[in-house]
């Protein structure tokens, strides 16, 4: 870079800290309180109404996905009967006779259940510990039992010849949560642009209201001065009349610009959850360094880091759950259920299983379908497109990334371009108006003229300023993009558990 363009970036800070410094006493003055760029990041992450829904969503998974977790320990029950008396008079077929049946029990069960993520089966292990006192009265004959009893056992149920449900629900609220974590960050990002959009949309108001109010001031300036001409009969009353003209005109923008400021200050108040009566005024530090940036390093980031991809990647598995949850329409399937224990009975409690009996018990059952119409074949045809379609737009998400990144890398080079051009103007138009000032105050040039050239100097700050801001945005647009910060050469990783 030449010297004078180093010595003309460092005029412009120099403009620029000074009406920062402006500001900054304005506000303290009206009792203002200052808003950095980062202090209203801070304040978005906290007050964010779009960021706490999502933040509120990524909890919801995560509190599902660790309750998924929990029901895949160890289950401890116990059910307790403490009385239950019942008397009935019943029929015996076998018998052919009517008897009457009294009884008095009490009982209860204590069971360990044991979720098996591999092979999605349950092993449980069940006690049973009752007491009763029964009396039957059969024909005048009766009988009466008064005894303890206990059952423990195990038992294992397995389905068989078909997917892992319990395994799979698992790994769905995984990618629920994955799912949801990337969006909350994509929030974040989508909320850093719309804060720095909006932020600068704030900055650049206030510079337009300065820059007014320095035209209203050279207004009144040149009105005084023709009005002196004026009373001394050293210039046409009509100079006067376009002088107050020209002082009416700035008044007037003055307040069209301080109304535009009012409207962008409620738009990020709304943003960052404010008070809508709350004041503020912004401060910004803009810094117009050139910033290098390798296209390529950058596609490739982008293309390895980009959260969207992820996502697409994400409903590609989950359209390969829903694909084995089809073939499973009308499933050829089956249950095996294995149980081994001990039952003892006696009217002593000591001696339960002083004569036990063993209980095994093995059960298999199967469904086994027969026809339907076509269905299941039509519904694996459709989720077949289902995934085809997936994969045509993941394709196309990673060409769009490829062309947003070449298009942002383009216009960084034109907005540098701009600001060089813009810097330029701002100078040329300095000296032009010093120089027509001069010649207003000697009478050479009208006040029609010199509102003119005041006019085109206070455009070509408002354009050198609003081209160091749109720089600043699309870097901004190219963090988020590549998800690499190119001004400080570091990674962005915006998903941390």
């Amino acid at each position: 870079m030449e010297r004078t363009e180093i010595q003309g970036y460092k005029s412009i800070k120099q403009l620029l800290l000074a009406a920062t410094l402006i500001l900054a006493s304005l506000a303290t003055a009206y009792g203002q309180h200052l808003l950095t760029i980062d202090r209203a990041m801070d304040i978005a992450q906290e007050n964010n109404p779009v960021l706490k829904r999502s933040l509120t969503t990524l909890e919801r998974y995560q509190q599902s996905l660790i309750a998924q977790r929990a029901s895949l320990k160890s289950k401890f029950v116990l059910n307790l009967t403490p009385i239950d008396y019942s008397k009935t008079r019943r029929f015996d077929n076998r018998l052919s006779e009517w008897y009457t049946n009294e009884t008095l029990s009490t009982s209860g069960m204590f069971q360990i259940e044991q979720p098996i993520l591999l092979t999605d089966g349950t092993l449980s292990l069940i006690n049973r510990l009752g007491w009763q006192d029964n009396y039957s009265d059969i024909s005048g004959i009766t009988n009466s039992n008064r005894a303890f009893s206990n059952n423990l056992y195990l038992q294992l149920s397995q389905p068989v010849f078909t997917y892992n449900r319990r395994q799979m629900a698992l790994k769905q609220l995984e990618y629920d949560y994955e799912n949801a974590n990337i969006s909350y960050a994509l929030q974040r990002l989508n909320t850093e642009q719309q804060i720095t959009d909006q932020f600068y949309a704030v900055y650049m108001a206030q510079s337009n209201l300065q820059t007014v109010r320095e035209e209203l001031a050279n207004a009144e300036q040149s009105y005084d001065i023709i009005k002196n001409k004026v009373e001394a009969d050293l210039a046409a009353r009509d100079e006067l009349f376009q002088a107050e003209l020209n002082l009416a005109t700035a008044q007037s923008s003055a307040d069209e610009r301080k109304v535009s400021l009012e409207y962008a200050k409620d738009k990020l108040k709304q943003s960052l959850d404010m008070p809508l009566s709350e004041d503020f005024a912004v401060i910004a530090e803009i810094n117009i360094e050139p910033v290098a940036v390798n296209r390529q390093k950058a596609i490739d980031h982008a293309l390895a880091s980009r959260l969207e991809l992820r996502q697409r990647e994400i409903q590609s598995a989950e359209l390969d759950f829903q694909m084995i949850q089809t073939k499973a329409l009308n499933e050829f399937k089956g249950d095996v259920t294995l149980t081994y224990g001990l039952i003892g009975d006696h009217a002593n409690f000591g001696r339960i299983y002083g004569s036990p009996t063993q209980n095994p018990r093995v059960a298999i059952n199967f469904t086994i379908p027969i026809f339907d119409w076509g269905e299941k074949k039509a519904r694996i045809r459709a989720q077949e497109a289902a995934q085809k379609v997936n994969q045509i737009d993941y394709e196309l998400d990673k060409s769009g990334i490829e062309l947003n990144i070449r298009q942002v890398c383009r216009n960084l080079e034109n907005l540098w371009t701009q600001i060089k051009i813009a810097e330029q103007n701002v100078r040329n138009a300095q000296l032009t108006y010093d120089l027509n000032l001069t010649r207003y105050r000697e009478g050479d040039i009208n006040g029609m003229q010199i509102s003119q050239f005041q006019t085109q100097l206070s455009g070509k700050k408002v354009a050198y300023t609003q081209a160091l801001i749109n720089y600043k945005i699309e870097l901004l647009n190219l963090k988020i993009l590549s998800l690499y910060d190119f001004e400080k050469d570091v990674d962005i990783v915006p998903v941390k558990d």
